[in-house]
């Protein structure tokens, strides 16, 4: 997990609003419900380059694909650093 990938991730509207809804729902969420009004196939543009950036893990369970934030991991690695960037509006 890189700081430049990272903050390359965080600074999409979309992506940042997905880590903004995760970081709100601790237990994560399945893809398709997430509050965003963007394609399917953008929106798994968007979650392959917040995989790829280590900020979210995905698995499928049964029928869905479930999606978390690795907040241990970034807290972790960079502390403070989240929380900072979700403050900013």
């Amino acid at each position: 997990m890189e700081l430049t990938a990272v903050l390359h991730a965080l600074s999409d509207p979309t992506r940042l609003a997905i880590i903004r809804t995760l970081h709100a729902d601790a237990g994560g969420r399945a893809c398709g419900s997430f509050p965003v009004d963007v394609a399917p196939s953008t929106l798994s543009h968007h979650f392959r380059v917040l995989r790829e950036a280590g900020l979210i893990r995905q698995e499928d369970r049964s029928n869905q694909r479930w999606t978390t934030l690795r907040l241990a991991e970034i807290d972790q690695r960079f502390p403070n650093v989240l929380p900072a960037l979700l403050a900013v509006r």
